[in-house]
């Protein structure tokens, strides 16, 4: 069902089933796939595409110009996956030609209430941005994170799979996987257990990241010496931990 006071320009592409509530606007160029609702005063701006069985809630921004000054109306793009769930008074930003020139969402999000996504930003999937969680441009954040309200990550950072960032964080380096921040600046305080369980890594896994955790941070090794150590555990997550350190041109929270 599609609002009467939507407004809705005729080069837009939305399947059949798309709900679009009251005077939400959608421009030209924006794709929206089978499934997916608008809330009423949200704006969309293309060229956007948006995928299936998403839900948008009210005065939501998507798909606008990057608050770049360096961008000079220049096309770039906006991909949404499926299943998100973006809030009101969200904000994502097309990408510019100074990054890859598209901003990408994965799918299975939970963006709350004034979440602000920055251009050239990359999203994995089943990611969780508490309320007011702000991105500058060009951070990746992959699969399984979760980023507290208030949450603030510096331009550049990645943000790795599974980790925990507590309300308030302010991040101007990565966070490496599996690990669990707060503070302003940000912290290493632990592993995300507690995340790590709930998605039922095992016990013998959790154990093993920990002691990676250990290596890193509290074994007072240098850093090439506590890599080669934290892979001698023979553990794919740690793998994975070391190898995101090891390839971390910020720099890492410490």
């Amino acid at each position: 069902m599609i609002h009467p006071t939507a407004i809705i320009d005729p080069s837009a592409e939305l399947s059949s089933d798309v709900e679009v509530g009251p005077y939400a606007i959608i421009g030209p160029r924006v794709r929206i796939g089978r499934g997916t609702s608008i809330g009423p005063h949200a704006v969309l701006r293309g060229p956007t595409d948006i995928g299936c069985d998403n839900r948008i809630f009210q005065f939501a921004s998507v798909g606008e110009d990057p608050q770049d000054k360096k961008y000079a109306g220049e096309e770039t793009r906006l991909e949404v996956g499926d299943r998100n769930v973006i809030r009101e008074f969200v904000t994502l930003h097309r990408g510019t030609d100074q990054g890859s020139g598209v901003t990408r969402i994965g799918s299975d999000n939970l963006f709350m209430a004034y979440v602000h996504i920055a251009h050239d930003c990359v999203i994995g999937d089943n990611v969780i941005m508490a309320n007011a969680t702000t991105l500058a441009g060009h951070v990746s954040v992959e699969d399984w994170a979760i980023l507290g309200g208030f949450t603030i990550i510096h331009q550049f950072c990645r943000i790795g799979a599974h980790c925990f960032s507590g309300g308030g964080s302010v991040v101007a380096q990565d966070i490496p996987p599996f690990v669990l921040v707060n503070g302003h600046p940000a912290h290493p305080r632990g592993i995300n257990s507690e995340g790590l369980r709930r998605r039922n890594f095992a016990p013998e896994v959790i154990a093993a990241i920990k002691q990676g955790f250990r290596l890193l941070y509290k074994s007072k090794q240098r850093l090439a010496e506590a890599l080669v150590s934290m892979r001698a555990l023979g553990s794919p997550e740690v793998d994975y931990l070391a190898d995101f350190v090891a390839n971390s041109p910020r720099g890492f929270v410490r």
